[in-house]
């Protein structure tokens, strides 16, 4: 099988891949806010740290802050819609001790992930050398 490497082709095929991330993050957003209050708060924990990694392996992926910033928006995108309350009163992200852990902990990660991230490939570790 052969791809492109120039063009068109490219472009649909980094399109698709940061897309894909995207939906990575928000998939890993709506697994968080129903188990993130397991073993409370190391679950929630433990969940802020597996977004920090996968964010910093979606950039060096795609050799690109982008990639840590699709599946933070992703996380983010989901997370945050649904901590909100809806008309029937119920909240799936409750202000608990593990809510605030898993929110403004994955908040955290996702920023750190993006300025480790730029810091690394800023430098050019994240290149490939010709």
């Amino acid at each position: 099988m052969s791809f492109a490497t120039g063009g068109k082709g490219t472009r649909w095929l980094t399109a698709a891949a940061y897309a894909a991330l995207f939906l990575a993050g928000a998939v890993q957003g709506l697994i968080g806010s129903f188990q993130y209050s397991r073993n409370a708060p190391l679950g929630a924990i433990m969940l802020c740290v597996v977004l920090l990694a996968t964010c910093l392996l979606g950039a060096w992926a795609m050799r690109s802050v982008s990639g840590a910033l699709c599946i933070a928006a992703g996380w983010m995108a989901a997370s945050f819609i649904l901590s909100m309350p809806v008309s029937g009163g119920s909240v799936i992200i409750t202000n608990s001790a593990a809510g605030k852990w898993y929110l403004y902990g994955g908040t955290a990660c996702s920023v750190s992930a993006l300025a480790l991230s730029f810091a690394v490939l800023g430098r050019g570790f994240g290149t490939r050398s010709r």
